[in-house]
């Protein structure tokens, strides 16, 4: 089959996990670590990166493969031997891509490219050009204006999305009825991870309704040394992103909490982790006869390869939308792959939506 090609926006410990993890299902027949094996008859390895877009000197210029491992990556290295894909990564658009503090931390932070910032029409052109047929934002949080830039540009050029970050597009409105309206499809928003902080949360908070616990109050801790945690030092950043983790859980309690009773979101910067992310859980609940209990969870995971495999399955999902001619927000794979979709579901109702689009895309290949 022909490959799925890819543009990515945003270069960073994310975007490496990924393509290193291409090019290692690329290179062997197993589908260890993977939700799904294949998707329309796609598989992990059946993905080509096209086009990079970042704003650091240490990357831009460079072959996709090369960049990846740039500073101030930081994220497990499982995949040395990339093989170059013979794209480059081209010089973006600034706006608020990048924190003011993260400009004058040297080497744990970016050092923005002296190149000439993209133009919208620059950015369209490299789109069209390197056939990308899907994006995959993977901006800093907080990147508001340079998000609706570069999705302005992809509906432009006609490339399917998949939104990665808490800027919401897909679960907007407007946004999404634009999507809608030119046939192209978008996953969104604010990427899951395969077992992360959000997912484990929400089961939990699932557990406890299922076997009559009211949950009381609850807490979701997490520390991590990676670019990520570096940028929402700016609190003034968050807020999407409280919202997008906050919801996510929300939604799978039996009786919605008063804004005092639940805290969900990052909690400090610690150097040395690395991109491995610690999360501290916590929920409070009543049981038989009002009779108090408490859990306490730690889990330690490394941060971007924990992201891959949702961000790989929401790629062909989208392609498939598109052979199908599909537009809009793909509503099955943006609930089970996302934590701020258009619609919420609990995880085993999307998790049964997204067999059923993928049974679907099967019997249309054969």
């Amino acid at each position: 089959m022909k490959p799925i090609k890819v543009a990515v926006i945003g270069v960073g410990n994310c975007a490496s996990s990924l393509v290193q993890g291409v090019a290692h299902y690329r290179s062997n027949n197993s589908s260890q670590g993977l939700i799904h094996d294949r998707i329309g008859g796609y598989g992990a390895g059946d993905v080509e990166f096209v086009l990079g877009v970042d704003v650091d000197a240490r990357k831009v210029g460079k072959d996709i493969a090369e960049a990846i491992f740039a500073a101030p990556n930081n994220t497990t290295v499982f995949f040395p031997q990339v093989p170059a894909t013979g794209a480059k990564v081209m010089m973006g658009k600034v706006l608020d891509g990048v924190a003011e503090h993260m400009t004058t931390a040297g080497e744990k932070g970016f050092i923005v490219a002296d190149a000439p910032e993209a133009t919208r029409e620059g950015i369209v052109a490299a789109l069209k050009q390197s056939g990308a047929e899907v994006l995959l934002n993977f901006l800093p949080v907080g990147s508001e204006d340079a998000t609706e830039f570069y999705m302005e540009c992809a509906l432009e050029a006609g490339v399917a999305v998949v939104n990665c970050m808490p800027v919401f597009i897909a679960s907007r409105p407007e946004w999404e009825r634009r999507f809608a309206e030119k046939r192209i499809p978008i996953v969104g928003d604010d990427i899951k991870a395969q077992i992360g902080a959000t997912i484990v949360h929400r089961v939990l908070s699932s557990l406890f309704g299922a076997r009559g616990v009211q949950v009381e109050k609850t807490y979701q801790l997490n520390t991590g040394g990676n670019t990520d945690f570096m940028n929402m030092l700016d609190r003034q950043r968050l807020g999407s992103k409280k919202t997008s983790k906050t919801e996510a859980v929300q939604a799978m309690l039996a009786t919605r909490l008063e804004d005092e009773n639940i805290h969900v979101g990052p909690s400090d910067y610690v150097p040395w982790q690395k991109d491995n992310k610690l999360c501290f859980l916590r929920l409070e609940g009543n049981q038989w006869g009002n009779v108090p209990m408490n859990l306490e969870l730690r889990l330690s995971v490394e941060d971007s390869p924990n992201s891959a495999a949702c961000v790989m399955d929401a790629i062909r999902c989208c392609k498939v939308a598109l052979e199908r001619g599909e537009g809009g927000a793909l509503i099955g794979p943006s609930a089970y792959f996302c934590k701020h979709p258009p619609q919420q579901f609990n995880d085993d109702t999307a998790a049964q939506m997204v067999e059923e689009y993928i049974t679907e895309a099967a019997i249309a290949a054969e």
